[in-house]
């Protein structure tokens, strides 16, 4: 499996430098997923921030063809809020909670997480959860 942050997802829906490579892991052998927060994020940023209208933000998350998102079990964001907790700095990885969700859902089920976002990969390298790195807005590819 692959956990998909919402960044993938977004670039996905906005045709963004990322998006050929989030449909292939849609599209391959393994299931792709957001966690339930990655969910709450993708929706709240279509509607708030891309105006899209509620109805039409759903619709377009749904119709990704994504595996059911991860039970959010309670280990899970015990393990999410103390990853967090060790390495979220205001400057220098300011990781979102939603981000230490995807981590620890993926080092639950054994998976990966795809996305750009550099604070989530040093997390993920940090603390040994595999990752797939995927291009930024701009079509740049942090190396690994």
């Amino acid at each position: 499996m692959i956990v998909l942050d919402a960044y993938a997802v977004l670039a996905l829906l906005k045709d963004e430098p990322a998006a050929p490579e989030v449909a292939r892991l849609i599209e391959g052998d393994d299931e792709t997923a957001l966690t339930l927060l990655g969910v709450a994020e993708v929706l709240d940023h279509l509607v708030r921030l891309a105006g899209a209208e509620e109805d039409d933000a759903a619709l377009d998350l749904a119709q990704l063809g994504l595996a059911p998102p991860p039970p959010l079990e309670p280990g899970v964001a015990w393990r999410a809020g103390l990853l967090r907790a060790r390495h979220y700095h205001r400057r220098e990885r300011a990781i979102s909670l939603a981000d230490c969700f995807a981590a620890e859902a993926a080092r639950r089920l054994g998976a990966a997480v795809a996305t750009a976002d550099p604070h989530l990969l040093d997390t993920c390298a940090a603390e040994g959860i595999g990752f797939v790195t995927l291009p930024d807005s701009g079509g740049a590819r942090r190396s690994e």
